[in-house]
């Protein structure tokens, strides 16, 4: 059975799930600053043992962010990555503000798109908003 724990912000399981997924490695210092700062976080443990995690960041009020939507291999496609993705949805629309719409967006990995498509994501570019860009910063 599938359980939640909110705003776990331990970094060997954040570390641990990442590993799983083969993301790039991140410091420590790197990954407990990214979970100090994250609006939320929901994680997912099956018999206690972490399965997937998804993180909000932004600012809570005109954007938020899903950032590290993080599911092990053996539970994708088990409706994992759904119902974490439903989690931090309703907490991002808990943050509106009464008579304003928040931007909710997110980077998706190559190949995953039907995933968020299926959950109201809307691929970019469209007709009215162009592509979605990145810079990585580095020495």
């Amino acid at each position: 059975m599938i359980t939640f724990v909110e705003n776990n912000r331990d970094i060997e399981t954040y570390l641990y799930l990442r590993s799983k997924v083969n993301w790039k490695k991140l410091s420590r210092e790197q990954a407990q600053k990214a979970l100090d700062n994250s609006l939320y976080i929901l994680t997912a443990y099956d018999g206690g043992t972490p399965v997937g995690m998804g993180r909000i960041v932004g600012d809570g009020a005109v954007i938020c962010y899903v950032q590290d939507l993080i599911i092990v291999p053996d539970h994708q496609g088990r409706g994992t990555g759904s119902a974490i993705l439903k989690k931090l949805t309703e907490y991002v629309d808990e943050l509106r503000l009464p008579d304003t719409e928040i931007m909710y967006a997110l980077m998706c990995a190559k190949g995953r798109e039907k995933f968020y498509k299926k959950h109201n994501f809307t691929a970019r570019p469209t007709e009215n908003l162009g592509p979605g860009m990145i810079q990585y910063l580095k020495d």
